[in-house]
């Protein structure tokens, strides 16, 4: 099967699939080891590749580069891709669309939001005119071949979200997403609202949507769940700590023992993993059934 129908797939299961946020090619070798399934997240990019917060400054040929080495380097995952607003233009988001499925993405979001873009989960979120945005995602539509496509909604009054979220799911999008949903009540409500298209939950530390297990989600009617910053805000936690407990010892380094720590090995073992896998010698896909929650 192509990567996009992979991941169509995966998504028409019961339960719920788990994409887990991925923000440069190191994050992405852990999360290859527990799961099947990565989201290319633009919250996660924009902090590793520019050190700049997610509000507007990605670069589509940098996003398309960055999914062309994790293609290579991952070759049996899922790839979900945010493109934000496909890069302002109709004409750019379908040849955005073009070229990540020419490289193997297996699927992309594409939101409303109106420039100056905001993060999912932040104040400040304006949204595009609905035939705007339904133009653009038809032009999208028209250009994937199987292409996964997640429509997304930013929407924050609660009559504009229903009523766009119901117009999400009578096109011909694979998925709707529903983002900086506010409680169990409101997956409820859009639930009910996109019928039988599948329902993407975006779950983000600190943001605006509560926390649930996979379990519950699935309970809800929930098809995707995608983590956006764990592997993020894992790393800014543990190399800040690093550096701390670094600065406090007089630059002496902690030992590696066989009780804990990552050193020269750990880290080459890991990343011969990846050549493994583009060599054709085996590698990790995930877990398997535990990865996917089914």
């Amino acid at each position: 099967m192509t990567y996009g129908s992979t991941l169509r797939h995966r998504i028409a299961a019961p339960g719920t699939t788990p994409l887990i946020g991925v923000h440069d090619m190191y994050s992405a070798s852990l999360a290859a080891r527990h799961y099947d399934g990565m989201f290319v997240s633009g919250f996660g990019f924009a902090a590793s590749h520019y050190g700049l917060p997610d509000i507007g400054f990605l670069a589509w040929p940098d996003m398309v580069a960055f999914v062309q080495r994790l293609r290579g380097a991952f070759p049996r995952h899922d790839l979900l891709v945010d493109i934000d607003d496909g890069y302002v233009d109709t004409e750019v988001a379908c040849h955005v669309v073009e070229n990540l499925e020419r490289i193997g993405a297996s699927g992309v979001i594409l939101e409303d939001q109106k420039r100056p873009r905001r993060c999912g989960h932040a104040d400040g979120k304006q949204v595009l005119p609905l035939e705007e945005y339904l133009d653009k995602l038809a032009a999208v539509l028209a250009t994937r071949r199987d292409l996964v496509v997640v429509a997304r909604t930013d929407a924050t009054e609660e009559e504009d979200i229903l009523l766009r979220a119901k117009s999400l799911a009578a096109t011909a999008a694979d998925v709707v997403l529903v983002d900086g949903v506010r409680s169990v009540e409101w997956i409820r409500r859009i639930r009910d609202v996109v019928g039988d298209k599948p329902l993407l939950f975006n779950q983000i530390a600190g943001g605006r949507s509560p926390r649930l297990s996979l379990s519950e989600l699935a309970e809800l009617g929930v098809d995707v769940a995608i983590y956006s910053t764990p592997c993020l805000f894992a790393a800014h936690e543990a190399i800040d700590a690093a550096l701390t407990e670094l600065k406090a010892a007089d630059g002496r380094l902690a030992p590696v023992t066989e009780a804990g720590g990552v050193g020269v090995a750990e880290s080459t073992a890991l990343l011969e993993r990846n050549l493994a896998r583009t060599c054709g010698d085996g590698g990790d896909s995930g877990d398997g059934g535990a990865a996917t929650a089914r």
